[in-house]
């Protein structure tokens, strides 16, 4: 048995050290960012990394070729879908307002492995991301010229037939991108007031489409003659859906920036609903205006908008319309140039990535060698990749960043002290000083997160000890009084919030488990009905069950910051639907997703586990407590004693009184000490 505990030490301690969390013991608003973004930087900089192509291009294509106009049903769906990740991201933004967003989450709660793979992918996707917008605002404005750009480079400077790469290279999108990265390494307010600029232009030109297209619209495109309000049913209405879902991917700005907020705790959270809200709005709207004008079966679903009012006349009104496109897709660029260089700065600040990007310029505040090096990257992609496959390749690392945001949601919410502030005790200079009178007089409690109020009267301190009382028998993490009964000989014995660990870890099997019978059981498993019943039942109950036993648990309350409602309900349901949406994605996607992981576990076993900080910090001593003792001769010696158990402090003691010269004892001389 000793020989087997021996041999599993490596792998224990591998374990602990890929599982470690990262500490948060320090002043969090500290940083060698510029804290300037206000509550409307935000929420411009959320609008913008929604309403974009998205609004231009992808309501066109859903509305023709898989919803009709319940186009607008869909994007509805898929807003609440998005509210239930927003809110999560919302929470941990204004609880942790450090930039690195998913993968700063994960990191507290999660562990440090984990925290690089989201990051990782959530890298990738920014850069995939921003080289599909740049090639669509490229291919938008190309069409405007009547392929102008296209012909010219394919003619006069190169072009070639190679797979998953575009027949010429697209010079207008990379320069684009090129531009707009040294424009953002000047610092965060000049691409703050980029984003402005564009963002109202985007909104104008919004405006403009809803008041003139109602002024156009034609209820009989909705009729049974044109085919119907929801031509394809119920199930066009879902897998409309799920592709709208991709529209409001660009919220994690928000947390992305809650490092360099002026006040992250009210406006990350303000600006996160204030900026999905208007994005829904703009989605329902536009989509609804779209398909009164014409018929949903004759849109264009390359620019649906603007084709739709040179079809209807007003050839003017379609080039304002191009004009807010390019404007919207200029500010999802901003925003993934912006949100990019800050995942790659706090992984490298963190140590798992290379430290060459973790450099701030002292100056513009900003992560420029992050910038700048992934600036030329996205547009490398940009040049050489065609849209349908880096389109082909979105979506799975936001997703898996989502649902691993949602399951750090609940286990944070229920385990004590994840997140710690400085303890005021420490302050001071003697700590097992006898208090003042004054001071038993007026004591103090931490109500919630660090908020004290002050208990003077004696029916107060009453009740003081009353609620000390009960808080330390149902501390958080802890069972409800309520289940005692029921479930506490069974689970009594396991630390707070253990229990909610392993049941997120059983909810997130059972989610797939259920999403993967449901997507796959009838068509690629070809199950009989008595074991698809079957195994739909047991993994409902195993969910189900899972998000009882977290919520028999008691949660950390009264927070100051905003909070995620119905926990672990929102959470949960933002996880179940986001594996839903993963298992819908194409295999070609999962390949690159396995490729990607690959390439990131080399990085990290290569280098990131051993450069880790949280990694340097487990080898430094332990809390050290020092003492002065004043020699004879009037000089000072400081002993350094470890805060470890008894025994390695004697042997700590006397190693230091061999090493040092003799030492005079308090009890020698009591008037010297």
């Amino acid at each position: 048995m000793a020989t087997c505990v021996t041999g599993c030490a490596p792998a224990v301690h591998l374990c602990q050290r890929l599982n470690r969390l990262k500490t948060l013991d320090e002043d969090m608003m500290a940083t060698s960012l510029k804290r300037c973004l206000s509550t409307l930087d935000l929420t411009l900089l959320g609008v913008g990394g929604m309403v974009g192509s998205g609004l231009y291009v992808l309501t066109g294509t859903v509305a023709k070729d898989m919803v009709g106009p319940a186009v607008v049903i869909s994007f509805l769906f898929a807003g609440i879908a998005s509210l239930l990740a927003a809110f999560c991201y919302a929470e941990f933004g204004a609880r942790i307002p450090k930039t690195g967003s998913a993968y700063m989450f994960t990191y507290v709660s999660v562990g440090e492995i984990w925290a690089f793979l989201i990051g990782w992918n959530v890298i990738l996707e920014n850069m995939i991301g921003g080289a599909a917008v740049a090639r669509a605002w490229s291919g938008y404005l190309d069409s405007i010229f009547n392929h102008a750009i296209q012909n010219f480079t394919e003619t006069h400077i190169m072009q070639w037939d190679v797979p998953f790469l575009a027949h010429y290279p697209d010079l207008l999108a990379a320069g684009i991108l090129v531009v707009a990265s040294f424009f953002i390494s000047f610092g965060v307010q000049v691409s703050s007031y980029l984003n402005h600029i564009f963002s109202t232009i985007s909104m104008g030109v919004i405006a403009f489409i809803l008041v003139f297209g109602f002024m156009l619209a034609e209820p009989a495109n909705w009729s049974q003659k044109e085919g119907g309000f929801a031509p394809f049913g119920l199930s066009g209405i879902l897998s409309g859906s799920a592709t709208c879902f991709y529209a409001f991917v660009g919220f994690d700005v928000i947390a992305s920036s809650s490092e360099e907020a002026k006040n992250p705790q009210k406006a990350v959270p303000i600006a996160t609903a204030i900026s999905l809200a208007m994005a829904t709005t703009a989605y329902i709207l536009v989509s609804m205006v779209l398909t009164l004008m014409v018929p949903w079966h004759s849109l264009d679903p390359n620019s649906a908008l603007a084709d739709a009012f040179f079809r209807r006349g007003y050839s003017w009104a379609g080039v304002i319309v191009a004009v807010g496109s390019i404007c919207a897709m200029n500010t999802v660029l901003l925003c993934n140039l912006f949100s990019l260089p800050r995942i790659v700065y706090a992984m490298s600040e963190d140590g798992l990535f290379f430290n060459f990007f973790a450099r701030v310029n002292p100056i513009t505040k900003v992560p420029v060698n992050a910038i700048l090096v992934f600036g030329i990257l996205m547009a490398t992609m940009a040049l050489i990749f065609d849209l349908e496959a880096l389109v082909q390749f979105l979506s799975i690392g936001t997703l898996l960043a989502y649902t691993f945001v949602a399951a750090s949601v609940i286990v944070l919410r229920f385990q004590p002290g994840k997140i710690s502030t400085k303890d005021t005790s420490s302050t001071s200079p003697n700590p097992a000083a006898v208090p003042s009178p004054v001071a038993l007089e007026s004591q103090t409690i931490t109500d919630g997160v660090g908020e004290m109020k002050e208990y003077e009267s004696f029916s107060d301190k009453l009740q003081l000890v009353e609620r000390s009382q009960t808080q330390e028998r149902r501390g958080v993490g802890q069972l409800r009084a309520h289940w005692e009964p029921y479930l506490g000989r069974l689970l009594g014995d396991f630390e707070p919030g253990e229990v909610v660990a392993f049941s997120v870890l059983a909810l997130m099997v059972s989610a797939v488990s259920l999403c993967a019978v449901v997507e796959f059981g009838n068509n690629q498993l070809q199950l009989p009905l008595w074991s698809f019943v079957t195994l739909l039942v047991i993994f409902i109950v195993a969910y189900l069950g899972s998000l009882l036993l977290i919520w028999a648990h008691e949660p950390q309350r009264n927070s100051k910051t905003f909070q995620v409602p119905l926990v672990p309900l929102v959470p949960g349901a933002s996880i179940l639907m986001n594996v839903f949406l993963m298992l819908k994605l194409s295999p070609l996607t999962w390949v690159r997703f396995a490729i990607w992981i690959a390439i990131g576990l080399c990085v990290y076993f290569g280098y990131g586990i051993w450069h880790s900080k949280e990694g340097l910090r487990e080898l430094q001593p332990k809390d050290m407590a020092a003492r002065y003792v004043v020699l004879p001769s009037g000089s000072l010696v400081q002993t350094v004693q470890s805060v470890q158990p008894d025994g390695q402090v004697d042997a700590l003691a006397q190693h230091a009184n061999t090493s040092t010269t003799p030492t005079t004892t308090a009890s020698e001389q009591p008037g010297r000490t």
